[in-house]
């Protein structure tokens, strides 16, 4: 799970892992706007404000890593 990420100049790796059934609408736009669309998609996006605020948003649905 994320947590309280930052922005920088870092690439990002975003890995849906929990399903949107149950989810509140603003969390289902949330991970739509990232570009993920089912459990276990990833999705490769830099690590800017708007980025880092959306994953802050929903960070019990998804996995961050440093890509590589």
């Amino acid at each position: 799970m994320a947590k309280n990420l930052t922005p920088s100049d870092a690439t990002l790796e975003i890995t849906q892992i929990k399903g949107v059934i149950g989810a509140k609408q603003n969390q289902r736009d949330t991970l739509r706007s990232l570009g993920l669309k089912r459990i276990g998609h990833t999705v490769v996006r830099k690590a800017d404000a708007i980025t880092v605020g959306m994953v802050n948003t929903v960070p019990h649905l998804v996995k961050v890593e440093e890509a590589k």
